[in-house]
C-alpha cells in the first residue's frame, strides 16, 4: 500500500480496507447501492489507461487525490468516463492540466441522475474544501445583510453579519460592490440619512432651553434627498413614515418608488430630455436590481418547496423532498406497502418542519441556488413536480391498492393526487 493510498483511509471501509465511496450522503436513497472506485498509478498515462479501462458511463462524482493524500478537487459529470477523459487530452484550460499534474489517484462514485451529482459535488466540496475547487466552499463567497436601523433616525445600511437590534434584516446578498451603490440609492429615494452613527439628531418636537441655530451636517437636506434629523428639520413621526414607507419596499408591499422613477423617465424622453432620462433610468434600474434580489431571498426558501420525482439512468424513479430550497430526503418512488408508509412518514416530517426565518442563510446558500437555477434552465421539468399532498395522494393509493380487493381498489378516487404544484412564486 502506496503513502498515497494509506493517507486515504478516511475514506476507506474499516474492515476491507476498500474504497467504497465518499461517505455517508442525504441524497442517497436507501434501497441504492454504492458503486465506486479507486485508480492509483506512479505516472499520468498509466492513469489514462485505467481511467479507459475501468470508469463507467454514468452519472457521478469525482475527486482528485496529490501526493500527500489531500483531496484536491472534487467535480460531477453525466458521463464519468467521458468527463475523466477529457483531462488527459490536449486543452487550452491551464487549470485542468495543472490539476491532472498534481494527481496520482483517482476517486469516482456512480450517482442516481445528474441532479444527484450535481448535489453530492456540493456535499462533498463544503465537507472536504478542495484547495482546486473554488464555487462551494464555506466563506469563499463575500455576503452581506441589507439592514434597517442604527438609532432614533434609521437608515439602510450593510453589514456582514446583523447583531439581532435592527428593524429588520435581509439578505444573503452576494458581493458588496452593487449592493453597496443600491443601499446608497435606496438611501435617497426614501429620504433617509446616510450619516455616521456619531452624528448627533435633533427632531422638531424636541425643545431646548436656549435656541441654537443649527444646520445640516451634509449638502443631502439642501438637494431635497434627506429630512434633515440632524438639525432637527422633521419630527419624529415624519421620519418614522418614511422609514415604514422604505420597510414596505424591503418586504415587497410598496413598489411605487419604482413606478415613479419609471414615470420621469418617461416624461424626460418625451420632452428629448435624454440625458436627464437616462439619469432617472439609471435610479429606477438599481432599485429594480435591489427589489429583484429581494424578491427571490422571500422565495427562494419559504416557496420552493416539493416532491421532484426524477427517473435515473437506471430507470428507477426517485422522489426527492425539497423543503425550504433545500433537498431534505431522497426516496425511491413507492411501490409496495412498506416504502409507501415509509415514504408518507418521511414527508410528513419534511414538510411539517417550518425553516427559521432568522437562521443565517449564508451557510445554505449554495444549495438554495443549485436548488432554483436546475428549474431555471430545465423549464418542462416544473411540470413533473408534486405538491406534498398530491405525493402523499399517490403514496395512499398504492397503499389502498395492496390492501383492497382489486375489484375496490379503484372505487375511490383520490383528488390530491392530480392537484397540481403551485409554483407561480417559486424564483424564476
Amino acid at each position: 500500500m502506496t503513502r498515497t493510498t494509506r493517507q486515504l483511509s478516511f475514506l476507506r471501509d474499516e474492515q476491507s480496507g476498500e474504497f467504497n465511496g465518499f461517505g455517508a450522503t442525504r441524497y442517497r436513497a436507501k434501497e441504492d447501492e454504492i458503486y465506486s472506485g479507486l485508480t492509483e498509478h506512479r505516472n499520468t498515462s498509466e492513469l489514462h489507461q485505467s481511467v479507459r479501462g475501468n470508469v463507467p458511463r454514468t452519472p457521478g462524482v469525482y475527486g482528485m487525490v496529490g501526493k500527500t493524500g489531500e483531496l484536491i478537487y472534487v467535480g460531477k459529470a453525466k458521463c464519468l468516463r467521458s468527463r475523466l477523459m477529457s483531462y488527459f487530452r490536449d486543452s487550452s484550460d491551464p487549470k485542468a492540466a495543472k490539476i491532472i499534474r498534481h494527481t496520482k489517484c483517482l476517486l469516482w462514485e456512480h450517482q442516481a441522475d445528474e441532479f444527484a451529482a450535481l448535489l453530492r459535488e456540493l456535499e462533498l466540496i463544503q465537507r472536504h474544501r478542495p484547495r482546486f475547487n473554488v464555487q462551494g466552499i464555506p466563506g469563499h463567497r463575500r455576503t452581506v445583510y441589507l439592514c434597517l436601523g442604527r438609532g432614533p433616525a434609521a437608515c439602510a445600511y450593510l453589514t456582514r453579519e446583523p447583531t439581532g437590534k435592527e428593524l429588520a434584516a435581509y439578505g444573503p446578498f452576494v458581493g458588496r460592490g452593487r449592493s453597496h451603490e443600491a443601499v446608497r440609492r435606496f438611501n435617497i429615494e426614501f429620504h433617509l440619512r446616510d450619516c455616521p452613527t456619531t452624528t448627533a439628531f435633533h427632531f422638531a418636537e424636541q425643545q431646548e432651553l436656549f435656541d441654537s441655530e443649527r444646520n445640516a451636517k451634509c449638502l443631502r437636506y439642501e438637494l431635497g434627498t434627506c429630512l434633515g434629523p440632524c438639525a432637527g428639520y422633521c419630527s419624529t413621526g415624519q421620519y418614522g413614515i418614511a422609514v415604514q414607507k422604505a420597510r414596505a419596499f424591503l418586504e415587497g408591499k410598496d413598489v411605487g418608488v419604482i413606478d415613479a422613477l419609471r414615470q420621469e423617465m418617461t416624461q424626460h424622453a418625451k420632452a428629448f430630455r435624454f440625458e436627464q432620462a437616462a439619469t432617472w433610468r439609471d435610479r429606477a434600474a438599481l432599485m429594480e436590481w435591489l427589489h429583484d434580489k429581494l424578491t427571490f431571498l422571500r422565495t427562494a426558501r419559504s416557496k420552493t418547496s416539493f416532491v421532484y420525482p426524477l427517473v435515473g439512468a437506471d430507470g428507477e424513479c426517485r422522489w426527492y423532498l425539497i423543503h425550504a430550497g433545500l433537498v431534505q430526503a431522497v426516496v425511491r418512488q413507492p411501490k409496495c406497502l412498506a416504502t409507501a408508509a415509509a415514504t408518507m412518514s418521511m414527508m410528513k416530517d419534511v414538510f411539517a418542519n417550518r425553516y427559521n426565518r432568522s437562521t443565517n442563510l449564508e451557510r445554505c446558500v449554495d444549495s438554495v441556488l443549485l436548488v432554483t437555477g436546475w428549474f431555471r434552465k430545465r423549464e418542462e421539468q416544473r411540470k413533473a413536480l408534486l405538491s406534498h399532498r398530491s405525493a402523499s395522494g399517490r403514496c395512499s393509493k398504492v397503499l389502498k391498492s395492496l390492501l383492497l380487493p382489486p375489484a375496490l381498489a379503484g372505487v375511490e378516487s383520490y383528488a390530491e393526487e392530480h392537484q397540481p404544484c403551485v409554483l407561480s412564486d417559486m424564483p424564476a
